[in-house]
């Protein structure tokens, strides 16, 4: 879903630079600029996008803006074989398909852009291959081979257009999956490089070539890789909103101690309790694990406590407090001791790091 969405963004600013050259080309007249500037905000508010910025645009569209793509897309439909002819419109595909000198001149040209690739002229490829393809567009292999002239020139998205285009005229033509897999990958498209080299070794059959089996292999692990990451991020306890980079509520606390509470209680001297040691050494266990100052929060003796002390009514018997099994507990895992359900089993409780596992 993620790559998807990502492809209708890039796709959204296709079409507000579509628009916004629009004015500026003398396709529309300059009573329509008003317009086409509303029509762009709403594109851009609506799917997140900033058509402003100059780098996103150049990463959607590559080296060809949308009119370039869609006219390319058109000469596919009327060619030979493409995608979306039909047999009723038979003699307007004949007439628009190359003669076979046509072929041979692009075959050339073709010839021309390998031998650039293998020279590492990365940009007279392209504009070798580019030349074939507007003689024969509807041709997978010259889109595959510009594909990955593209990605050698690290022009990624350009690559990946070219690839798509290559895997819709001709599925079977596996060089087209792969790199459309590594044009994916190099986008930050883990799992599409990994459908993309499944479809190459489904394609290839007998279980796939070493290539492609490797690139599915190193996209897969990436994508287990990211599922590890997003299953590894801290969660927060019920009811608490951690603070941004996972540090507990000290609202929540300061309220706890009786801050600003009802009967004018006020605020302890902190400046005195943090001059103890043995405070100091529970805010310290306190400020590095978030499900600690949860259960804080939701003990309900502690929660009495404040209260009491918010209207006036003093500090609480502090051994009778300490009687409470679960406060004890408390007080030893805020203290760093290693009694048992301090952290994992065995490993001292203070030693967790933040965000890690914790008393749950």
């Amino acid at each position: 879903m993620a790559s998807q969405q990502a492809s209708k963004q890039r796709l959204a600013l296709a079409i507000c630079d579509f628009l916004s050259t629009s004015t500026t080309d003398g396709t529309l007249t300059a009573d329509d600029k008003d317009s086409i500037d509303v029509a762009i905000n709403c594109i851009a508010e609506s799917f997140k996008v900033d058509p402003t910025d100059s780098s996103a645009v150049q990463a959607a569209t590559g080296s060809q803006n949308l009119l370039q793509i869609y006219s390319v897309y058109e000469k596919l439909r009327s060619g030979s074989g493409a995608p979306g002819s039909s047999s009723s419109s038979g003699s307007a595909s004949a007439s628009s398909a190359p003669t076979d000198a046509q072929k041979k001149e692009a075959e050339a040209l073709k010839s021309k852009g390998n031998a650039a690739m293998a020279q590492k002229d990365y940009k007279s490829a392209i504009d070798l291959y580019t030349q074939a393809l507007t003689i024969h567009p509807a041709n997978a292999v010259f889109l595959s081979n510009r594909a990955a002239a593209h990605s050698a020139a690290k022009d990624h998205a350009s690559a990946k257009i070219d690839a798509e285009a290559a895997v819709v005229i001709d599925p079977s033509y596996t060089k087209a999956w792969s790199r459309l897999g590594l044009a994916r990958f190099a986008l930050g498209d883990a799992q599409g490089a990994m459908e993309a080299y499944g479809k190459g070794i489904e394609y290839e059959g007998n279980g796939g070539s070493d290539a492609m089996k490797k690139g599915y292999e190193t996209a897969k692990r990436r994508v287990d890789e990211m599922r590890s990451e997003e299953d590894s991020l801290p969660r927060s306890s019920p009811g608490q909103s951690p603070a941004p980079g996972g540090m507990p509520d000290l609202g929540s606390l300061a309220s706890m101690l009786g801050g600003g509470g009802a009967g004018g209680g006020g605020m302890p001297d902190l400046g005195s309790i943090m001059s103890n040691p043995m405070f100091a050494s529970m805010a310290q266990n306190i400020m590095s694990n978030p499900d600690l100052m949860g259960s804080l929060m939701n003990n309900p003796r502690l929660r009495d406590m404040a209260n009491q002390f918010s209207s006036g009514g003093g500090m609480p018997d502090l051994n009778s407090l300490m009687s409470d099994p679960n406060i004890a507990e408390m007080a030893r895992n805020m203290m760093g001791g290693g009694g048992p359900g301090a952290g994992d089993p065995g490993s001292g409780g203070a030693t967790n790091p933040p965000g890690g596992p914790g008393r749950q």
